[in-house]
């Protein structure tokens, strides 16, 4: 193969319509728009816009709030604990924090914290510090023979 010789398989690339070309382009005299009214002149900008009548996205009542200063947490789950722990990515025989959970790569970063959910099994027992998890992950935890603790300000929530 030679570089002239390159080109795109057939059907790859399609060609662009050319609108308002004649007659014979398909697309000629109006370019598709039809006849008359205010979708077929330029400068038309419609997105909303009723005629003056109240359009409908400010007749309907505004629903919900977003805390601006919500905490946000990286959530991970008891099995892919296990799964890391299984694949030596996680040592258990010391204590599992945050940092430690990142650097394993189970989450990219601990952003307000991160929160533990009782997703998957684990059967090793481990020693976790983490900022928050569920009644369900704690239970299977303890369960398993690990510990958990919970960092304070995420227990008062």
């Amino acid at each position: 193969m030679k570089l002239n010789e390159l080109r795109d398989n057939d059907g790859a690339a399609r060609k662009k319509k050319r609108v308002a070309r004649g007659p014979g382009s398909g697309k000629g005299k109006t370019a598709g728009r039809g006849i008359k009214g205010q979708k077929s002149r330029s400068g038309v900008a419609i997105g909303g816009y009723e005629g003056g009548q109240m359009p409908l996205y400010r007749r309907l009542p505004k629903r919900g709030f977003s805390k601006p200063n919500a905490k946000e947490y990286a959530v991970v789950n008891l099995g892919l604990i296990e799964k890391f722990i299984g694949l030596g990515k996680l040592d258990i025989k010391a204590e599992i924090n945050e940092d430690a959970l990142v650097a394993a790569g189970l989450t990219s970063n601990k952003r307000d914290g991160i929160r533990i959910l009782n997703k998957g099994e684990i059967k090793s027992a481990v020693k976790l510090n983490v900022t928050g998890a569920s009644a369900a992950a704690v239970e299977a935890i303890k369960a398993a023979g690990g510990s958990i603790t919970v960092k304070a300000e995420a227990a008062a929530e």
